[in-house]
């Protein structure tokens, strides 16, 4: 059977491709949907909402994907499928739910990605635009899909969007205001042949930015030569184009262009050094966007950050826990390392599902600030031969993990989870992996 009339095809029937069915379905527009799962969850359901479509589940079919208008791509589905290749050969665009709204938008976009810290920068960003007397949509690869946005279109004055190198790839027509990318580190190995090919999946973003802003401490996020929009930079060091950190008073102040005071470090709320940095950033997009600084200012003294983002959970006989469950890779993992070090003071739960990562990126910093390791999850072992430096003990459970880990801990330590591997080898998502963290430390005596 083939699709008739050229109809768009939807691939994924998760919260994403949703979204994209009621963009579609709002427009008047037919199309078909397909799943690589046998029985997608509530398909049932959203045959009801959706009566005309055409449903195909299973092994994605080639020959019913190389008869499509075009193809809408999930970002949970690899356009490396067989099937996607063989339609994209026949001359089939492969898009997705991205493309789709910036070529239904004509807002200003201020565009966010990198391997970590992208869900804290954009709400922060999105907390300054607020506070700049600006209704700026906020999502993306966070929160409210972007296709359900476009029912406040008329009046958002602009979008802060976090971006994933999966939604990148399918994006053709981004033209933001402003693009960053804030670093990047080995992720999603396992849908990418090379660090080189995620890391140009990421500076896609770049493409037709009127500005772009880099990391200076990150080489990889750097434009390329040919790249000739209007460019700025963040760090944490002292730098006379740019946002950085300097003294001033005795001080330590995040500056601009190493003469503008922005405000003190000591204001910012969320903890760790990579967190100072991830401030730098949002001011360095408040700048390029030309937004009023000192109302940016109060929306940092303001902002407590995001759960399971170094989320500080309690303190018992002086040892501090933290919650960071959303560390899912190696460079996540390493910020909040660094963020939290102090002498060797640092309990690190980690392990889970490494997604193909090389871990031996992650032992020198685990040698030097590590004091022990309370290894979880199906690739613990992974790590414990990576870090073979470094003390370490399994844990069975969270809750073992814990008490392991308060066992170990003595006064004026960190016990820090942060796994560097995604959790649904032993969790319903990161959140549930943090959720049980927390529950594990409050019951603590």
């Amino acid at each position: 059977m083939l699709i008739h009339s050229k109809k768009r095809a939807v691939i994924g029937m998760g919260k994403t491709g949703l979204s994209c069915a009621r963009f579609l379905n709002d427009h008047g527009e037919k199309f078909s949907w397909f799943d690589t799962r046998e029985v997608p969850p509530s398909l049932s359901d959203i045959g009801k909402l959706f009566p005309d479509a055409d449903f195909y589940c299973g092994s994605l079919d080639a020959s019913l994907l190389c008869n499509a208008s075009e193809i809408i791509v999930s970002p949970g589905v690899s356009v490396m499928e067989p099937a996607l290749q063989l339609a994209t050969q026949a001359g089939v665009s492969l898009v997705g739910d991205i493309e789709l709204f910036v070529r239904a938008t004509n807002k200003p976009i201020i565009a966010i990605t990198g391997s970590n810290a992208k869900s804290t920068v954009t709400t922060l960003v999105g907390e300054m635009a607020a506070a700049c007397g600006l209704r700026a949509g906020v999502g993306g690869n966070l929160g409210t899909p972007v296709l359900d946005m476009l029912a406040e279109d008329a009046k958002n004055d602009c979008y802060v969007l976090e971006l994933s190198s999966f939604q990148l790839e399918t994006t053709f027509s981004l033209q933001a205001a402003v693009a960053i990318i804030l670093n990047i580190s080995d992720d999603h190995m396992d849908r990418y042949s090379s660090l080189q090919d995620y890391t140009l999946a990421k500076k896609k973003i770049y493409k037709n930015a009127s500005h772009v802003i880099f990391n200076r401490a990150d080489h990889l996020t750097s434009p390329t030569s040919d790249t000739s929009t209007q460019q700025s930079s963040f760090g944490l060091d002292n730098c006379e184009k740019g946002v950085g950190v300097a003294e001033r008073h005795g001080e330590n102040w995040l500056m601009l262009n190493g003469i503008i005071p922005l405000m003190r470090t000591a204001d910012i709320r969320i903890a760790g050094s990579h967190n100072i940095a991830n401030v730098a950033a949002a001011f360095a997009i408040a700048i390029a966007a030309g937004w009023d600084l000192a109302a940016c200012a109060n929306a940092v003294r303001q902002f407590k950050g995001l759960p399971h983002r170094c989320q500080w959970v309690a303190e018992k006989n002086g040892v501090r826990f933290y919650n960071d469950s959303k560390g899912t890779n190696i460079g996540a993992t390493v910020a909040a390392i660094e963020g939290l070090a102090g002498n060797k003071n640092i309990v690190l739960i980690a392990g889970g599902d490494s997604k193909g990562a090389d871990f031996s990126q992650l032992a020198p910093v685990v040698k030097q600030h590590v004091r022990q390791l309370v290894l979880i999850g199906r690739d613990a072992e992974q790590i414990a031969a990576a870090c073979a430096d470094v003390k370490q003990v399994r844990a069975r459970s969270m809750v073992d993990a814990v008490q392991q880990s308060q066992q170990l801990a003595v006064d004026g330590d960190v016990v820090l989870l942060s796994p560097a591997c995604a959790s649904f080898d032993m969790f319903d998502g990161y959140e549930d992996r943090g959720r049980q963290f927390c529950a594990a430390v409050e019951a603590l005596v």
